[in-house]
């Protein structure tokens, strides 16, 4: 078996699986590839990555090491253009609630957790903030019971924006 990269002519990529080059030929010249996301029929190979082998010694400690590995991985999901115009405004809707919930608060930068301590212990006027904190600082603060939340877009810090 073999697994190509294909291309539709709307510029959708997916992958197939053929039992050779030529079968991908054959089903090709028939018509007999449809793009999951449109359904268009001119499907074409797309560019794909070689696929180099490792070491056969060298496989299974590949993997253990990916699977113990801090980087987790991220599900994702074929969708059909609806659903991806779906996403894109709930996306959009989502970013313009964080940008208005957060259009008067202040910018304190990574001075976050140390504000955000003040104000909750009444050692510093109470006002909303917003900033960064690693993952520590922020563990820290949610076991002293600050009400603190991530902000679900990334934002850049004002002096970042032009």
């Amino acid at each position: 078996m073999i697994s190509f990269d294909l291309k539709c002519s709307h510029h959708h990529v997916f992958e197939a699986w053929f039992r050779s080059s030529a079968d991908f030929e054959l089903q090709q010249a028939e018509g007999l590839l449809l793009c999951p996301t449109c359904g268009d029929q001119k499907i074409a190979k797309s560019v794909m990555a070689p696929a180099v082998a490792t070491k056969g010694n060298r496989k299974t400690a590949a993997r253990q090491g990916a699977a113990g590995s801090s980087e987790e991985a991220v599900p994702v999901a074929a969708m059909s253009g609806d659903d991806a115009e779906r996403i894109n405004a709930l996306m959009t809707a989502l970013a313009e609630a964080q940008a208005k919930m957060i259009g008067d608060s202040e910018w304190v930068g990574d001075r976050f957790a140390d504000k955000a301590r003040a104000i909750y212990y009444g050692e510093a006027e109470p006002r909303i903030i917003h900033g960064t904190a690693n993952p520590e600082q922020t563990r820290e603060m949610l076991d002293e019971g600050l009400p603190v939340a991530p902000l679900l877009i990334p934002i850049a810090p004002p002096d970042k924006t032009h």
